[in-house]
């Protein structure tokens, strides 16, 4: 073979390499371009990060975090109130009143991480209420709670998150023992509440299941000296309060997410003392369905806007709500 043979099969060898090599480089970057960026949005991920603006009772936050969350909430409250009125000695008449209470309630609520497993939270709502079939009307500070989030045990990857929770209602607004029956609206309960339960949560890529048990146990109010329609009211002991609910969340978009939740309550019986009888109220069982939607401002900022109505006569009719976190110098969510 002449020096032009191998000058020419050096060449064709060459090529064939160059081109082997071209091909192994166009793989390589197909590879790197649909592999996963750390700066890309992760579905999981994101999805939880909706799930904590919509469910803050389900979630934790990190040592040292803090969280200050604006809420707005509607209901519409309409119920005919049966009242037995004392007429004559041991005579007693049944007065039927019809109320409509539209209940407006701008809220602040303060999560603050003492640890990485413990959060600690604390609500602020100021209450504006008007029953319009009555044309009256309150505003005032509503019930202040506080609540710990403890989660026992750590997160675990296809495994469902428990958090056990405590929280303890002060009767910070107007109680409807202190005030008019005939002239007034409460804006609070009028007794102090301490609770417990615990929250549960299971991401299943693109859906958040969740649901909660819980117990509260409501004080008895004494002193109260009350006049309802000729009698005096001089004690309360308010029934106790089993919670339950349960819901999913989904997300359609990196952006948009739906969420749908039921939630139940079955309170004991009250008891009222009066100066002389006891009367005991049949036990009440409120449900509520309820539907959000979670838009995404901003890679930190969720917007939740919520719809629902009551499912038994102990339930409001109506019910809509607003939350967004606040950016504060100081306060901003870390």
């Amino acid at each position: 073979m002449d020096l032009k043979g191998f000058a020419c099969i050096a060449a064709l060898a060459w090529l064939a390499s160059a081109g082997a090599q071209a091909e192994e480089a166009t793989t390589d970057e197909a590879r790197d371009a649909l592999a996963k960026k750390d700066t890309d949005a992760d579905s999981a991920k994101a999805l939880e990060q909706v799930f904590q603006a919509a469910e803050k009772s389900y979630t934790l936050l990190k040592k040292g975090e803090r969280q200050l969350t604006y809420g707005f909430d509607y209901t519409l409250m309409r119920d005919t109130r049966i009242q037995a009125v004392r007429t004559g000695e041991n005579v007693y008449s049944v007065l039927a009143q019809s109320e409509a209470q539209h209940t407006f309630t701008n809220s602040f609520t303060f999560d603050y991480g003492i640890w990485d497993n413990l959060t600690f939270s604390m609500r602020l709502p100021f209450v504006a209420k008007y029953d319009t079939e009555r044309d009256i009307h309150a505003y005032s500070l509503g019930d202040i709670s506080t609540t710990l989030r403890w989660q026992p045990w750590a997160a675990r990857r296809g495994a469902p998150v428990t958090t056990l929770y405590a929280t303890l209602g002060l009767p910070t607004g107007d109680s409807p023992y202190d005030t008019n029956v005939e002239n007034d609206v409460s804006t609070g309960a009028g007794y102090y509440s301490l609770g417990g339960g615990a929250n549960m949560s299971y991401v299943i890529d693109p859906v958040v299941l969740y649901g909660s048990l819980g117990y509260t146990y409501n004080m008895k109010v004494d002193n109260i000296h009350q006049n309802q329609y000729g009698e005096e009211l001089q004690k309360v002991v308010p029934g106790d309060t089993i919670n339950f609910a349960m819901g999913m969340a989904y997300a359609l978009s990196y952006d948009v997410s739906l969420a749908t939740s039921y939630q139940m309550a079955y309170s004991f019986k009250n008891k009222y003392y009066f100066n002389d009888r006891t009367v005991e109220a049949p036990e009440q069982t409120s449900a509520i369905m309820n539907f959000s939607l979670g838009l995404r401002t901003s890679p930190d900022y969720i917007v939740n806007v919520n719809a629902g109505f009551g499912l038994t006569e102990d339930s409001p009719d109506v019910l809509l709500g607003l939350s967004l976190p606040l950016d504060i110098q100081g306060l901003k969510a870390q």
